[in-house]
């Protein structure tokens, strides 16, 4: 197997000599003395993990391991993470590129054409580009995952049936969830309560797009109402682009107040904070902490997509206020967003690669302190899911071990070299062919 160290096949070992950012332990760290790695900002512990049975055992300051006649592997002072959490993708859109670009790389020419594609999506063409995106993901090093599912009219049965097909199959490897994707004035016809009662049935999260119009209020209420009845966590797409007219995030923060929501919320991209005025900014972020809403930023899609015109250097990103939220004390997860699809021609469902590209957008380096929670304890806070992201004693064994000894080094390589554990065991990290999807995609 490809990687810069080979892990013993054994039940009781020893990873010795590595580096942990100092955000993502989460025990005492009284033991453990900081490695403050002047001048690049960085909060790093230098660490010895025990690994046994699949778990991680202790976690002790380098050079106290009991290693005694147990197998221990030196790290070199490379650094140890946990396996990545990816909170916004959407794995029914993945890899249609090679049939249907985006004819000229915009927000609406994105829409139209994946709107186009859905005739072609299937049952087994879905389940093989979704499965594609996981072996994807599992071989970089993702541990859990929440899918958008395109859900209008009988395509919503379609995709949760073979989401849910996926999602057996693959319990032992990902922990999958899934969120229905209409627009919001979908929850104004009489499909909404079937659309309700489907992502119940699979244990999903109710969501959708929200648009500016002038039904937002009853849409939102609608929505909220069905959460409610039906013990469902929401997710929405707001605020997606560059006009500082968009307000959706308030109107759903004031909904959420108003109906005094009790179960989780995550609004992604809101885009359009980055080009509103402070004031402006202020009453929505208020309302936003109020309402308890998480944020999950798709640094990469938004790159892509906005302010894009022919011929025109792009002036404005359309990354979020990633700072200043943060400031206010609201949740901001960073997520892959989409794959080789309209909306976003590239990725591979590497959450390193999301880091990374998201310190160079965002200027997250000065310094790093808590962003690598971004895609590791934070989503996995977001998604409910309990001892993933962090490294602490008792928690599954499911690590990436790097070569790079500092996030500088880390940022700096494409670290292809790069050790996956599953409950302990290193995993082949040999990724999918894309001759795989020929079949489905050309």
């Amino acid at each position: 197997m490809p990687g810069f160290i080979n892990v013993p096949d054994a039940a009781h070992y020893w990873l010795t000599n590595g580096r942990v950012p100092l955000c993502l332990l989460d025990m005492d760290l009284s033991p453990l003395p900081a490695l403050r790695a002047f001048p690049h900002q960085e909060e790093l512990v230098a660490v010895d993990v025990e690994v046994c049975d699949g778990a991680i055992a202790t976690i002790v300051p380098t050079g106290q391991a009991a290693v005694g006649d147990r197998p221990a592997v030196d790290l070199g002072e490379g650094l140890i993470w946990p396996c990545f959490v990816d909170m916004h993708t959407h794995l029914d859109k993945g890899h249609i590129w090679p049939r249907c670009p985006n004819p000229d790389g915009t927000f609406m020419g994105a829409l139209d054409t994946v709107r186009k594609d859905h005739g072609n999506w299937q049952a087994d063409e879905l389940y093989h580009r979704m499965e594609f995106g996981l072996k994807c993901s599992y071989t970089h090093g993702t541990r859990g995952i929440r899918t958008h599912l395109d859900s209008f009219g009988p395509l919503g049965q379609t995709s949760f049936k073979v989401f849910d097909e996926l999602r057996r199959q693959w319990r032992d490897r990902l922990i999958l969830q899934a969120v229905c994707l209409v627009s919001l004035d979908y929850f104004l016809t009489p499909e909404a309560e079937p659309l309700a009662q489907l992502v119940a049935e699979f244990g999903g999260v109710l969501g959708g797009v929200a648009y500016m119009n002038d039904d937002i209020v009853l849409q939102l209420d609608q929505v909220f109402t069905l959460a409610k009845r039906y013990g469902l966590d929401l997710d929405f797409h707001t605020d997606e682009s560059l006009d500082p007219e968009d307000i959706t995030l308030r109107y759903v923060a004031e909904a959420a107040l108003r109906h005094d929501f009790q179960g989780a919320i995550t609004c992604g991209h809101c885009c359009s904070l980055s080009v509103q005025s402070p004031e402006v900014v202020e009453q929505t972020l208020t309302l936003v902490k109020a309402a308890n809403i998480g944020i999950v930023s798709l640094p990469m899609c938004n790159l892509y997509l906005q302010d894009r015109q022919p011929e025109h250097t792009p002036r404005y990103r359309g990354v979020t206020i990633l700072h200043e939220l943060h400031q206010r004390g609201i949740p901001v997860a960073l997520a892959s967003d989409n794959c080789r699809d309209p909306f976003y021609a590239y990725g591979d469902h590497d959450g390193l690669d999301v880091f990374k590209q998201s310190v160079r957008i965002g200027h997250l380096d000065r310094p790093f302190t808590h962003w690598p929670q971004s895609v590791t304890s934070r989503p996995a806070q977001l998604m409910g899911l309990e001892n993933l992201g962090v490294l602490k004693p008792a928690a599954p064994a499911d690590l990436i071990c790097f070569k790079a000894r500092t996030l500088n080094e880390l940022v700096a390589r494409a670290q292809c070299d790069r050790i996956v554990l599953r409950q302990g065991t290193q995993i082949d990290t040999t990724l999918p062919d894309y001759r795989e999807l020929d079949p489905w995609v050309q």
